[in-house]
C-alpha cells in the first residue's frame, strides 16, 4: 500500500483553479433551540432521535468496531432509515453523523468484496450502493452529513450524496477516495458526483492518486460546505464536546435548509467558469485526458489497470451523461475487483491490518523490564537458497 501511495503521489495535478468561496450563514446566526428526545436504536448499526420536533438525527455506530464501514447490512439499514425520514410527515430534514468521534465512515467493508467470486456479485453490490445513495440524493427533505474524523471511499460517497456537508477542521478529519490503492475505483457514484462538484481536474487528481485532503482544503474544493472548529476540554473530553457541537451546527443547518433561510449556491469563480467552458470543447477535453493517461502510463508502465479505468469511467460520464456514467462505473468496479492486481492489493491490505492486531492477548503478568540479547546478523553456513540443475526450471529457488 505504501508503495502504491508513493507511486501515485507524484502524479501532477492536471491544472489548478482559483475557487472563490461562497458565504454561508455562521452557526451563531442560525436558529437556536433545545434538544427534546434521546436517541433510540433504529437497527443494529444506527440510532435515531428527533430534534426540535423536525430534524431526524441518524447516528451511525457499528457496535464492537473501532470504525464505521459500509457492509451490505449497513447499507440496507441506511436505506431503511432514509425511507423512514421520507415517510414521517413531522420530519423536515435529516442529519447523518457518526457515533465514533475519530471516524465518520472509513469506507466499504473489504471482507464483503473478498467474499465475491464472480463479476456479477460485485456488479450487484455497486449498483445497489448507487441505488441507495441516489435515494439519499433525491430525497425531498435535505440531509446534512456531519463529518468528524476519516471520511474515505464509500464514506465520502455517502457524504457526497447528501445535500450539505459540515466538517470539523482538525488534523483527524480527512476526506478522499483511495479505492485506487486497492486496485479499484469508487463504485457508489464517486466517479460521477465528485467531478460535478469540484471540477474534472481536481477530481482526477484525487481519484487517480487516492490522496486525502483535510477539511479546510475540502472546503476550497467545494467538497465541504461549512467548517466547524474543534472545542477544547471542558466538562467532557474535547472529542465528545466537539462531536456534540458538530451535531448542533448540522441540525441548525438542516433546519435552515428545510425552511429556506439557507440556500446552497456553489457559485463558480472566473477560473471555474473558464474551465467549464473549455471542457465543452472536444480538443481541450481530449488533451486533458490524454495528458492524464500519459502520466499514468509513465508511472505504472501500463501494469496497473485501476487508474486507466477511472479515467475511462469519468470520461464516459462527461461525454454521455450521468446515467451512462453510473453504468460504466458499476461495470468498471466489477471488472477491477476480478483482476489479480486488486486481489493482491486487498490481500496486502488485509495482511497489514492483521499484523497490527495483538493475537497473543493480554499477558498474564505485567512486563516491567525488557532486554534484547544480541544485535548482529544471523550467519548460516549454508546458503538460504540454491539453484539446482536437476530442477526442470533452472531458475527456481529452492
Amino acid at each position: 500500500m505504501a508503495g502504491a501511495c508513493r507511486l501515485f503521489g507524484t502524479l501532477e495535478k492536471i491544472s489548478t483553479s482559483n475557487i472563490r468561496k461562497f458565504s454561508l450563514p455562521a452557526a451563531s446566526l442560525l436558529p437556536q433551540r433545545q434538544y427534546n428526545t434521546e436517541a433510540t436504536p433504529f437497527g443494529k448499526h444506527t440510532k435515531t432521535k428527533i430534534v426540535n420536533n423536525e430534524v431526524c438525527v441518524i447516528t451511525l455506530d457499528t457496535p464492537g468496531a473501532k470504525v464505521n464501514s459500509l457492509s451490505k447490512e449497513v447499507m440496507e439499514e441506511l436505506a431503511q432509515v432514509v425511507e423512514s425520514v421520507q415517510r414521517n410527515p413531522s420530519v423536515k430534514a435529516g442529519v447523518l453523523i457518526s457515533g465514533k468521534p475519530g471516524c465518520f465512515i472509513a469506507g466499504a467493508d473489504i471482507g464483503m468484496l473478498e467474499q465475491c467470486k464472480t463479476y456479477d456479485e460485485v456488479l450487484t453490490i455497486s449498483r445497489e450502493g448507487q441505488r441507495i445513495l441516489r435515494r439519499v440524493e433525491e430525497s425531498s427533505k435535505p440531509i446534512v452529513a456531519a463529518i468528524m474524523g476519516s471520511c474515505l471511499g464509500g464514506g465520502l460517497e455517502v457524504a457526497l450524496a447528501c445535500h450539505y456537508r459540515v466538517a470539523v477542521k482538525d488534523r483527524k478529519t480527512a476526506l478522499g477516495l483511495p479505492e485506487v490503492m486497492l486496485g479499484l475505483l469508487p463504485g457508489g457514484g464517486g466517479t460521477q458526483r465528485l467531478p460535478r462538484l469540484t471540477g474534472i481536474p481536481s477530481a482526477l487528481d484525487l481519484e487517480l492518486t487516492g490522496k486525502t485532503v483535510k477539511a479546510d482544503k475540502a472546503r476550497k474544493l467545494k467538497i465541504v460546505d461549512q467548517l466547524v472548529d474543534p472545542l477544547g476540554p471542558g466538562l467532557g473530553r474535547p472529542d465528545e464536546r466537539t462531536m456534540e457541537y458538530l451535531e448542533e451546527v448540522a441540525v441548525q443547518s438542516a433546519q435552515a435548509l428545510a425552511n429556506g433561510s439557507l440556500k446552497v449556491e456553489r457559485k463558480k469563480g472566473l477560473m471555474d467558469q473558464i474551465m467549464s467552458t473549455a471542457f465543452k470543447i472536444d480538443f481541450i477535453k481530449d488533451m486533458v485526458f490524454k495528458k492524464a493517461k500519459d502520466q499514468v502510463l509513465r508511472l505504472t508502465g501500463g501494469l496497473y489497470p485501476a487508474p486507466l479505468k477511472i479515467l475511462e469511467v469519468i470520461r464516459v460520464g462527461v461525454d454521455k451523461g450521468i446515467e451512462a456514467g453510473y453504468d460504466a462505473e458499476s461495470k468498471g468496479f466489477a471488472e477491477l475487483a476480478m483482476t489479480p492486481q486488486s486481489k493482491g492489493l486487498m490481500g496486502l491490505f488485509r495482511g497489514q491490518t492483521e499484523c497490527k492486531k495483538n493475537r497473543f492477548g493480554v499477558p498474564k503478568t505485567e512486563i516491567k523490564t525488557v532486554a534484547v540479547l544480541g544485535a548482529g546478523n544471523l550467519v548460516r553456513e549454508e546458503p538460504l537458497y540454491q539453484i539446482t540443475s536437476s530442477s526442470p526450471n533452472r531458475n527456481v529457488m529452492q
